[in-house]
């Protein structure tokens, strides 16, 4: 007779862990079990309060090292797995390196924080256990093992996804949802307190190009977004450097991200 391999056994385990504190260690060994990880993170996203971590595990101190003091303070807004929350993805398995704007790669918030969580790879499994609100159960490779994710192991994870986003699903169905989110509010926000802070008056276009900007997008990618020209793009972000007194996405980044956290 054959035996259960031990990735069939710690999802036994995570099943019978329903409810209890110790799911989510039951998640992580079972998750382990099927896919090799430095580090996971689980997080839910809401519309109207900064996300909340429902367990951090890593290899390395750094990854996690200013989760909450920048991370969950407010840069989130600048991340591409919030983004999905968003938009309402569809529940399922993501890429972080499928999902995230042209210019990521190249901008403050990876350069500045991202980077040094020393992650190199990412993948979320993304479900919607209550109303307006998004879990997120992210695995991740970083510098301690100097490793992505392979084509074998990413086919693993939508496998086991449907078992994964049910779990989920049951463990976290009593969370709550407080408020409204959109990325009218967060602009909104900047005018006013660049205006209150800095005495700086910016336009609600401006202050929407300063926001994608920080997400990451080139001025292609918002002119699409936005349904105006590249070039119109361009004028604004002159507009908004000039109004700023800044010369670079960096100074913009210093600037904004204080303010996002407020």
């Amino acid at each position: 007779m054959d035996t259960p391999t031990p990735a069939e056994t710690h999802l036994a385990q995570t099943i019978d862990a329903l409810g209890q504190a110790d799911f989510t260690e039951a998640m992580n060994r079972w998750l382990q079990a099927e896919i090799r990880q430095d580090n996971c993170t689980i997080l839910a996203y809401f519309d109207g309060r900064r996300p909340l971590s429902l367990s951090r595990s890593a290899t390395t101190n750094a990854v996690h090292r200013n989760f909450e003091k920048t991370y969950v303070a407010g840069a989130y807004l600048l991340d591409p797995f919030h983004n999905l929350h968003v938009n309402r993805a569809a529940a399922g398995v993501y890429r972080l390196s499928d999902i995230a704007p042209d210019q990521f790669h190249r901008n403050p918030y990876f350069l500045d924080y991202y980077s040094a969580t020393t992650l190199l790879d990412e993948i979320a499994f993304v479900t919607y256990p209550a109303r307006d609100i998004s879990l997120h159960i992210c695995l991740g490779r970083d510098r301690s093992s100097k490793s992505r994710f392979n084509s074998k192991e990413l086919a693993t994870a939508h496998r086991i996804a449907p078992i994964v986003l049910s779990l989920a699903n049951r463990q976290w169905a009593g969370l709550a949802a407080q408020g409204d989110y959109s990325d009218t509010a967060v602009t909104d926000r900047l005018v006013a307190s660049l205006a209150r802070t800095h005495g700086i008056k910016l336009s609600q276009r401006q202050a929407e190009v300063a926001f994608f900007i920080l997400r990451g997008h080139s001025s292609v990618s918002i002119g699409l977004t936005l349904g105006v020209s590249p070039q119109t793009v361009k004028v604004f972000r002159k507009q908004l450097y000039r109004k700023c007194a800044i010369s670079s996405q960096a100074e913009l980044f210093r600037l904004m991200l204080p303010l996002l956290s407020e």
